[in-house]
């Protein structure tokens, strides 16, 4: 009787393989299939290896950012946050799946029972002890229709999409970090810049203060000279905060104390120093390595799985209470021959008014359905945008680099010309103020350049999809590998 009974459960058990959860079909990405082109844009560059299929290390060559990004991913508490919601919706997916097989409980019951003398057929009081001890299942609803393996799929996608969530936080938190590693260089180099100019105005200060004393020049002069050194000492001030403020913000994204011989030297701010030149790839691309896009698809999924339960609870459900055990009125003969008691409880529910909830619940679940749609177009549209604008300012950056570069040449030697024509008194000061205020400028606004050349490859990077696949699709490991097997 109890291999009967195993059995019967084991067969209902294999019956539920019925789905109606519909087939999912990919929408078509609603964008184009190549980059925009223009004077904008580089011209396409052949070969295999592209910035996307490049990992963080091989992308970021300077050893000191290598560091700083190593010891974010190990301490960032950001992202240590999104690998715990992964861990958090694992747990969630391993719940629903738990529902597809019975939950067993085992138990021992001691019951003391008095029957009165008015309830007895004898007319006399009786007392009655029973012993049992059993394992059985209750209410384990057998999935005819579907409904638990389809919000097991749900529950699945749903896991797959946070672990795409947490890679895109993992992404964005390296491009963070290497933007604000760039951003301290940038303002160290201004604040080099700074100080050298002031050491020059000071100069050119006293050398005007000594004209003025000798009975050249004018009063006007020596004052304009000082506004240029007290000009100069406000911008040191100005950047020594930044310097102290980048540094700061470095030390949060890192999320632990930075070396301070790490962060010593003051690199040039040299594209070719930071970075490799490799193309950017093709838009079909994006599809395959940007994790938000991943992440929508898996929602998508999850919205479509959704769909079979909705549609799986219009049928009826059949549940089964069992239990196995022995039993006897005394404790010695609990486990003697003939002691052996079962019970099997089959129960059927049909859905038969329930106020439309049923299919409200389906409507419900196919609106959803058609928002992650929206969500998983809308995805592909903006990171096409984002790698089109990224690659707009590659495009034009060097030229801007070049026109800026010839700029600072120009300024410095005009510069030069009107303080020979001051010294020789062919020319009054203010011509060389505005000549030294233009030069000053003009190499401002060339680190600036530098470090937005530099800060748009970071971008480009991490719009790519910044190297979360650095090889084949087909060789990475597959993430259900962690949740197909109990527990």
């Amino acid at each position: 009787m109890r291999s009967s009974l195993m059995s019967c459960v084991a067969v209902l058990a294999l019956l539920g393989g019925c789905s109606f959860i519909p087939d999912y079909q990919r929408p078509a990405a609603p964008v184009p299939t190549a980059w925009p082109d223009g004077p904008a844009y580089d011209q396409a560059q052949a070969g295999g290896e592209t910035i996307a299929t490049l990992g963080w290390r091989e992308f970021f060559r300077d050893p000191a950012l290598q560091r700083l990004i190593a010891q974010a991913l190990e301490h960032n508490r950001d992202l240590r946050s999104a690998a715990l919601t992964v861990e958090s919706a694992r747990a969630t997916y391993r719940i629903e799946r738990a529902d597809l097989l019975p939950t067993v409980n085992g138990g021992t019951d001691l019951t003391h029972q008095r029957t009165p003398r008015t309830a007895t057929q004898t007319g006399k009081a009786q007392t009655t002890t029973n012993y049992s001890a059993n394992i059985g299942t209750t209410s384990y609803e057998i999935d005819f229709f579907g409904r638990i393996r389809s919000l097991e799929e749900e529950a699945l996608e749903q896991y797959f999409a946070t672990e795409e969530a947490r890679r895109s936080v993992q992404i964005a938190l390296i491009a963070e970090v290497a933007n604000a590693y760039i951003t301290l260089l940038a303002d160290r180099t201004l604040l080099q810049l700074t100080e050298e100019t002031l050491n020059t105005r000071i100069e050119s200060f006293n050398l005007t203060q000594q004209s003025f004393d000798r009975g050249v020049g004018t009063r006007l002069d020596v004052t304009q000279a000082q506004t240029t050194v007290e000009t100069a000492r406000a911008n040191r001030a100005i950047y020594t905060r930044y310097v102290a403020q980048d540094i700061n913000a470095l030390r949060l994204l890192v999320g632990d104390q930075l070396d301070a011989n790490l962060l010593a030297g003051t690199p040039p701010l040299d594209l070719g120093r930071f970075f490799p030149n490799v193309p950017a790839g093709l838009p079909s691309d994006l599809l395959l390595r940007r994790p938000d896009i991943l992440e929508a698809e898996h929602k998508l999924v999850a919205a479509n799985a959704n769909i079979g339960a909705a549609r799986a609870a219009f049928w009826p459900k059949i549940s089964l209470t069992g239990n196995l055990g022995t039993a006897s009125a005394s404790l010695g003969d609990l486990f003697s021959s003939g002691s052996l008691a079962w019970s099997v409880g089959p129960s059927l529910s049909v859905p038969l008014f329930d106020f439309w909830r049923n299919e409200a619940t389906l409507e419900s679940a196919k609106v959803q359905r058609e928002i992650a749609v929206a969500a998983y177009e809308k995805s592909i549209q903006t990171a096409f945008r984002e790698v089109a604008d990224a690659l707009a300012a590659k495009g034009t950056l060097g030229d801007q680099l070049r026109a800026q570069q010839d700029l600072v040449a120009a300024t410095q030697e005009s510069y030069a010309l009107s303080r020979n024509r001051y010294d020789q008194g062919i020319d009054n000061y203010l011509s060389t103020l505005d000549s030294q205020r233009s030069l000053y400028a003009a190499q401002q606004d060339l680190i600036s350049v530098r470090a937005n050349q530099l800060t748009n490859y970071i971008t480009l990077y991490k719009v790519l999809g910044g190297g979360s696949f650095a090889t084949s699709p087909s060789e990475l490991p597959n993430p259900a590998a962690s949740v197909s097997t109990f527990p």
